[in-house]
């Protein structure tokens, strides 16, 4: 599926646009690919898009001072990523975002998107939508970790996104966890 029906098919799920609405929002869009292990955002960068994955694997991640890292979220194809704090209150990043495999985005700049929302009010819609359902998912994860073991945590991502551990290595899944590479292979063979 090409990009623009790809997007079409992602809008349609939560705002209708005529074909003449969703030609003016795709056009506000800027195609890239970039190639696995390639870095989109660097902590410290300023950031002025969001990225809306075509196809591909991408991975929001922070590295710590003891350089441990905590994966924030992976993102696969009809996901959404971004340095959210810095997108939002202009403020340099604190994340970074890289390709797990080669990936196709659609950038949308920060002045584009509210444009767009003032103009068209199901865009508005639509991202104040996808905004409440990254809220709940973030959420459901924090309690998760708060509550559940790594075995439940686990299975539940197993269960959840099995495409994932086709994609993405196991010690990246592991970083996802809050677990090592060795808990997670046991995990897995249990």
């Amino acid at each position: 599926m090409e990009a623009k029906e790809t997007l079409k098919a992602h809008i349609g799920k939560l705002a209708v646009l005529t074909d003449e609405q969703f030609d003016y929002f795709f056009s506000h869009f800027k195609k890239q690919r970039f190639q696995k292990g390639q870095t989109i955002i660097t902590r410290g960068d300023a950031v002025d898009c969001e990225y809306f994955v075509v196809s591909g694997c991408l991975k929001s991640f922070f590295v710590n001072d003891d350089l441990k890292m905590f994966i924030l979220q992976f993102a696969m194809p009809n996901w959404w990523a971004s340095d959210y704090n810095a997108l939002y209150n202009q403020t340099k990043a604190a994340i970074n975002v890289d390709c797990i495999t080669d990936a196709e985005v659609l950038c949308l700049t920060s002045a584009d998107r509210e444009k767009l929302c003032k103009e068209v009010h199901n865009v508005e819609h639509f991202f104040r939508w996808r905004t409440n359902k990254g809220f709940v998912a973030a959420q459901k994860r924090l309690l998760s970790f708060m509550n559940n073991d790594a075995k439940y945590r686990y299975e539940e991502l197993l269960k959840l996104y099995p495409e994932l551990y086709n994609m993405v290595p196991k010690h990246l899944i592991a970083a996802y966890l809050g677990v090592s590479r060795e808990t997670l292979s046991r995990l897995y063979h249990s």
